[in-house]
Formats: structure tokens, sequence, C-alpha cells
């Protein structure tokens, strides 16, 4: 089996459960000394107030694209006998999980590692948006990770991330290996995508 072949990468775009052993299952293997598990779940609060659910929204295909080169990045850092990544989209009620992560490896630091950059990673880059809902109202959510990855990206870009900075309007870089329109220092999906 090829690296290909030991990596499942699934967006679900129903409001079912995710089956956390058919992912464990998919990576256990007899030369495996050890699975490493993230399972994203929906907390009852936050800063105070009482969340009811999470929705999530996505275009699936450049989020597929994005955690699939995730994958292999990860495989060019740790040796690694298969890797899962499951994330739900829609309603995702307090309790349940909404990503799901499983990582083999021979040896648990491998795992381990590999799990928490793969989260680390999705949450900084792969287009996947939440709103949280509260009792009292709801807000559209950036990750802190993805937030820092854009700061860093102007720093690097020499793009300040003040109101002085001035992006030019249809700039194109390279997100996750697929092209992406920036405006006004927000990335905007291009249809147009690369491998």
């Amino acid at each position: 089996m090829n690296e290909e072949e030991k990596t499942l990468v699934e967006i679900l775009e129903e409001s079912n459960p995710i089956d956390l052993t058919k992912y464990i299952t998919y990576v256990s293997a007899p030369q495996a000394g050890a699975i490493a598990t993230f399972s994203g779940t929906t907390r009852d609060t936050f800063e105070g107030k009482t969340v009811v659910e999470l929705r999530y929204e996505s275009y699936v295909p450049m989020a597929i694209r994005c955690m699939k080169s995730i994958c292999l990045s990860a495989r060019s850092s740790w040796n690694l006998h298969s890797i899962a990544v499951a994330h739900r989209l829609g309603t995702v009620p307090v309790g349940e999980t909404s990503v799901f992560i499983a990582v083999s490896a021979v040896h648990r630091a491998d795992a381990l590692d590999a799990c928490k950059f793969l989260i680390d990673e999705l949450k900084a880059s792969v287009p996947i948006w939440k709103k949280e809902v509260y009792s009292n109202g709801e807000i559209w959510k950036e990750n802190s990770e993805f937030i820092e990855r854009r700061l860093e990206l102007g720093k690097k870009d020499g793009i300040c991330s003040g109101r002085e900075a001035q992006v030019k309007a249809h700039d194109t870089r390279t997100c996750c290996r697929a092209k992406v329109k920036v405006d006004d220092g927000e990335g905007i999906a291009d249809t147009s995508t690369s491998k």
C-alpha cells in the first residue's frame, strides 16, 4: 500500500456523529505500536456564554485538497503508518465531535507529534468555517491558529496587519497548493487550483 492508500480524508456533510471506531480501525495495523487520536468536541460554554451548538461550512474540494496536503507534510516529518482525518459540516450539538484525527506509527512519539501537527495545521489553513450559536446570539469565529498564520504570512510578505496595510485587490498567493485570491488581507478561494 502506498502513502495515499494509507491516508483517509473525509468531510462529512450529513449531520450524523463521526464514527470514531471507523477511523481508529482504519489506522490500526500489526506494525503500528502506537495510535494517537484527537477528538474536537463542542463544549457548552465559551468566554462565559452558553453554547447551544456549532455550525460548520466549507468549500469541500479545497478543504479535502488542503487536508491531503497537510497529511503529506506530516509523512515527510514523521515515520507514520496510516492517517485518518474526518470533519463534520452542518450542526454539531454540545458534546459531539466535529473533527477527529487518528494517526498510527511504529513509535508513540511520531504518532503523538504528527497528530498535534495535523490538528494545528487543519485549524490554521483548511477552509472550514465555524459559527458558534449561543443561547443569546451567534457569531462566526476564526480559529486562533488561522489568525496567527495570517499574521505570520503578513510579516513574511512585508504586509502589516494594521489598518495602514494595503493589499492589492486580487493579489494571488498559494495556500495548500491551491491558488487563492487575496482581497484586503482576506483569502478568497479562486475556482482555478493547482496540484
